[in-house]
C-alpha cells in the first residue's frame, strides 16, 4: 500500500453517491485479518455482530456485548490505514434510550478509534438515529432483515414488507445516517430505495443495483462450510486448504520431518 494513502472519510460515502462509484465494504474481526483486508483496498471495513455466529460459533448476534465489540474493534481499528472502520451496537446496547445509545456508541469511538457505529432499525430508530449524530457520532443504518430481531421475524429470510422497509429506509436517511444496509430484500426494491435515497445504500443480499456490497468476510473466504446464503459468492475455499495444511502438519510431527536440519537451531 503506497505511503500516502489517504483514510476514507464519511463525507467519501456521499460523494461516491454522486459520483455512482460502488462502495466496497467488508466484515473484520482481528488484527490481521483487517490488515490484510485494507491493504487490497476495501472502501469499509465492519466490525459486525455477526462475530457472534462466525467467530464465537452461536446460532445468533444476539449474545454479542458492548465490552465484546470494543476488543474486536480496537483490534481492526489499530490495523486499518485506508478504510472506513464502522462497528456495529449489540443487542440492547441502544434500544433502551437515546442515551444508552450515545454513550454506548461513545464507547466505541473512544476505546477503538473506529470512526462510525452502525445500528438496526428504521422508523422507530430515527429519534435514536438524529441523537448520535447530533452528538456527532456518525451512523449507518440498517433495515430489512434485521438479524437482532431474528426471534420476531421467525428466521433468517427475506424480507417483503416493501412499504415498511421503504418507510424505514427513508427514515434513517432524514434522521442523518450516512449509509443505509439493505438486507435480504428483493432486487427491484433495493432499487427503488437506492433511488430515493440521498445516501448510498450498501446491500447484502439485496441485488446489484445498490450503491455498494457488503459481505461477511469468513463467507467470502470459504471459512464457513456449513451455511452458504444465495447471496453469497465464495472467492476463495480456505476452509478445505486450512484443514489440508493441518493435516499435513500433523503427519509431518507423526513421522518426524518436521522440525527439519533446516528449521533447527545448531
Amino acid at each position: 500500500m503506497p505511503t500516502d494513502v489517504r483514510p476514507v472519510t464519511i463525507p467519501d460515502f456521499s460523494a461516491w453517491k454522486t459520483q455512482k462509484r460502488r462502495i466496497s465494504v467488508l466484515t473484520a474481526y482481528d488484527f490481521p485479518t483487517a490488515r490484510l483486508l485494507d491493504e487490497a483496498g476495501v472502501d469499509c471495513l465492519l466490525v459486525g455482530d455477526s462475530l457472534g455466529t462466525v467467530v464465537h460459533g452461536w446460532g445468533t448476534t444476539l449474545k454479542v456485548t458492548l465490552d465484546q465489540m470494543v476488543y474486536h474493534a480496537e483490534m481492526v481499528a489499530r490495523a486499518t490505514r485506508r478504510a472506513l472502520v464502522v462497528a456495529d451496537l449489540p443487542f440492547l446496547s441502544y434500544q433502551v434510550s437515546p442515551k444508552q445509545a450515545i454513550q454506548s456508541a461513545g464507547r466505541l469511538l473512544k476505546e477503538t478509534d473506529c470512526q462510525a457505529v452502525k445500528l438496526e432499525g428504521g422508523a422507530t430508530m430515527a429519534v435514536t438515529i438524529r441523537a448520535l449524530v447530533n452528538a456527532g457520532i456518525p451512523v449507518m443504518g440498517h433495515v430489512g432483515l434485521q438479524p437482532q430481531s431474528v426471534r420476531q421475524l421467525g428466521g433468517y429470510k427475506v424480507q417483503r414488507s416493501e412499504d415498511r422497509i421503504l418507510e424505514d429506509a427513508l427514515a434513517a436517511a432524514d434522521a442523518g445516517a450516512f449509509a443505509v444496509v439493505l438486507e435480504c430484500i428483493p432486487a427491484r426494491l433495493a432499487s427503488q430505495i437506492t433511488e430515493a435515497l440521498v445516501v448510498p445504500t450498501i446491500g447484502i443480499g439485496a441485488g446489484p443495483n445498490c450503491d455498494g456490497q457488503v459481505l461477511v468476510t469468513p463467507d467470502l473466504l470459504g471459512l464457513i462450510e456449513q451455511f452458504h446464503p444465495k447471496f453469497v459468492r465464495r472467492y476463495a475455499e480456505l476452509g478445505p486448504a486450512i484443514r489440508e495444511a493441518a493435516a499435513a502438519y500433523v503427519a509431518d510431527v507423526a513421522e518426524g520431518r518436521f522440525p527439519d536440519e533446516a528449521e533447527s537451531f545448531q
